[in-house]
């Protein structure tokens, strides 16, 4: 097969996203009959029809669905090289791109990477975070498509180089007239006799909860699922039910919303987390320098 060029991808992308050559020829400004052109030539160039042709469009066959997937992850890619290249052209010395989970981008590792930037040795790196669940965030490094990433060491982590980043504490977050907020602390178990409020299924703490529950063999009872800790803190302080989440994520707003914070007292809900990465040889120098550095502020 022939190299696939990037604007014949992009054309390609548009036209499934639009289902139209003409709008998605006035979407990249050139004209429809090119853009038939260009993808007859793509279609050639992977040996399969992409397109099914209609009388109001068309639509993406089964290997143009495929495509699509590799053509958005082709061009996200070929964008961060040119923002990558500006930045060294504007003086930037290394380039760090790193992968989150949410509860560490809600914790510690903001501040961590800000008190990086600010040594003056480091002055000229740049370093991005992108917030991904744990098991995207393994695939990427596995793939090669990131060089970092810190998520919680439960993980499948199996084929990864680690080194141990910062812990958490999950903790039952309960509104002041709840019957546990009086408790000092509480277990698992306990909670499961009221409602909560619940992150998507995907996420760690969800996962980990679903698990515990099993386990006991006791139903959890969401009454609501919302998207983020913030939300889930704003539906507690509406005295919709109560939430788990890592008792660090909470702690500074909680005197603010008039939360109680009731640690768990389960082995498992003490967490540590751990910065992963395909070699260590590997790495660029940018890169190891901000690893030691994590390290080191997490054992401080």
């Amino acid at each position: 097969m022939r190299d696939l060029d990037l604007t014949s991808l992009r054309l390609f992308v548009a036209v499934c996203e639009t289902r139209n050559m003409a709008r998605a020829g006035e979407q990249q400004h050139i004209v429809a009959s090119a853009i038939s052109k260009r993808l007859a030539q793509l279609e050639d160039t992977v040996g399969v029809t992409l397109f099914e042709r209609r009388r109001r469009g068309v639509i993406p066959t089964a290997a143009g669905e495929i495509l699509l997937e590799h053509a958005r992850a082709m061009l996200a890619a070929a964008d961060r090289v040119e923002r990558d290249m500006a930045d060294y052209g504007t003086g930037i010395k290394g380039q760090v791109r790193l992968l989150s989970t949410v509860s560490c981008m809600a914790e510690s590792l903001p501040d961590d990477i800000a008190s990086f930037l600010q040594v003056p040795d480091h002055r000229d790196i740049r370093v991005t975070v992108e917030e991904s669940l744990s098991r995207d965030l393994v695939r990427s490094l596995r793939e090669g498509s990131a060089p970092l990433g810190i998520c919680w060491d439960a993980a499948d982590l199996e084929g990864l180089q680690t080194r141990p980043y910062r812990r958490d504490a999950l903790a039952a977050i309960v509104h002041s007239s709840h019957p546990l907020a009086s408790q000092a602390e509480c277990s698992f178990e306990q909670t499961l006799e009221f409602d909560h409020i619940g992150l998507p299924g995907q996420t760690a703490v969800h996962t980990m909860l679903a698990r515990a529950a099993a386990i006991i063999g006791k139903p959890m009872a969401y009454r609501v699922v919302v998207s983020s800790f913030d939300a889930s803190l704003r539906c507690v302080r509406a005295n919709l039910g109560l939430t788990i989440v890592p008792r660090e994520v909470v702690e500074p707003v909680s005197a603010s919303f008039g939360l109680q914070v009731v640690p768990l007292t389960d082995n498992w809900a003490q967490r540590r987390f751990a910065i992963c990465f395909r070699d260590e040889a590997s790495l660029s120098p940018a890169a190891k320098l901000l690893v030691d550095y994590l390290v080191r502020q997490a054992a401080s």
